[in-house]
């Protein structure tokens, strides 16, 4: 099994989050391809068995301006990904009410259209709450590579 990692992060701690996801399905045994920055030539290339992506909201619900050319240039190829398991962690701020981890849920919705699988539903972590996000989210992430690894 081959998991592809990407992030998309403003002040870094997406990225944190996704070295963590990415040192963890190493120990648990899995091929890992870390593509940072995220792009989708990387992604295509590394053609992985599964996707896993955190990323952070910024302004009004935004992804990061450094993803973003991931992410458009995944809706201009439009890559199918049918029946690929993939998961996103979200990462975002719930002072900021409606808009708290849309970019997540942006970056989600899209990787359905392409047709993957879900396999975990959407990890929010809320900065209000964590100080250290990649270990509140490792739970999670064991629950990841169990899933994909059955």
């Amino acid at each position: 099994m081959h998991v592809a990692v990407l992030s998309g992060s403003v002040y870094g701690t997406a990225d944190l989050v996704a070295d963590e996801a990415a040192d963890r399905c190493r120990e648990a045994g899995l091929g890992v391809s870390r593509i940072k920055p995220a792009n989708v030539d990387g992604l295509l290339e590394a053609n992985p068995d599964a996707i896993l992506v955190c990323v952070s909201t910024t302004g009004m619900g935004e992804l990061p301006d450094s993803f973003m050319p991931f992410f458009i240039g995944l809706q201009d190829r439009f890559p199918l990904f049918t029946g690929k398991p993939f998961a996103v962690v979200a990462l975002g701020d719930s002072a900021y009410g409606d808009t708290f981890c849309q970019g997540g849920e942006q970056l989600r919705e899209l990787l359905l259209e392409l047709q993957a699988h879900e396999a975990l539903p959407m990890l929010r972590l809320d900065a209000s709450e964590t100080v250290s996000p990649e270990l509140d989210a490792a739970p999670w992430f064991d629950q990841f590579i169990a899933v994909i690894q059955c």
